[in-house]
């Protein structure tokens, strides 16, 4: 699908999964905006995603760079991609109030007020996307924290979908299993990743990770392709949570 004319806006666009929707809407022709909270990995970014792109230095659990990104998009939004988010791995028993709160402050309140903060940019028939996560339905240990987070932007996309639909505004979840980014093993030693990333490898049906490329595929498609779907949640994981 040619995204010429199209603008888009992602969250967290400057590496993994953002990065790789950003370049692919850019090389479809969208104009693309993307924001990070490290100036280094945005420089980075824009060198790769070429005269398409701009970027705006935001923390999105912090209404006002909110408000300074919202300022700073005049042009309707055909496209928002929530993606922005951190992740800590520890079981309940080591799970600290920072740690809980740094989760939740950006996975969910950034989110949130994402949302809010640029909705009214958003024309009729926008797509907005969310990235959640398989964790949320699976119960898997160590990730009680970031997985309830993930589930409460699960239900972001069905009561934002009921909220903004009647301006023609679809509000879908991408739900993203094990994917080969630097996220996956955030926070591990080199050996505790790898170590990680083989028991990912050997768990998932497909007996593989997944690419940030097959995430993005799938972002375009919820974002521009899917106009008569709205609040659900797509499943790539490789199957984990399906066989």
């Amino acid at each position: 699908m040619n995204l010429t004319g199209k603008n888009a806006v992602i969250t967290g666009g400057s590496a993994g999964i953002g990065l790789a929707t950003a370049k692919l809407f850019a090389e479809n022709g969208a104009r693309v905006t993307i924001t990070g909270r490290s100036q280094t990995r945005i420089d980075s970014a824009l060198a790769i995603l070429g005269t398409q792109a701009t970027a705006i230095p935001a923390d999105v659990a912090s209404l006002t760079d909110l408000d300074a990104l919202s300022a700073a998009i005049p042009d309707p939004i055909d496209a928002l991609f929530v993606n922005a988010g951190i992740a800590h791995a520890l079981p309940l028993d080591q799970m600290t109030e920072k740690l809980y709160d740094d989760l939740f402050a950006v996975n969910v309140k950034g989110a949130y007020f994402t949302v809010q903060k640029l909705a009214p940019q958003l024309r009729s028939g926008a797509g907005v996307v969310l990235t959640t996560s398989n964790a949320n339905v699976m119960g898997m240990p160590a990730t009680s924290a970031y997985a309830a987070g993930k589930a409460a932007v699960r239900s972001m996309a069905r009561t934002f979908s009921a909220e903004l639909l009647p301006r023609g505004i679809r509000v879908n979840a991408i739900s993203p299993g094990p994917i080969d980014t630097e996220i996956l093993s955030a926070g591990m030693t080199p050996e505790a990743a790898t170590r990680f990333k083989a028991d990912r490898t050997a768990e998932n049906p497909m007996g593989r990770l997944g690419t940030p490329e097959e995430i993005a595929r799938a972002v375009k498609f919820l974002a521009f392709e899917a106009t008569y779907t709205t609040g659900i949640e797509l499943v790539a994981d490789g199957g984990i949570t399906q066989l």
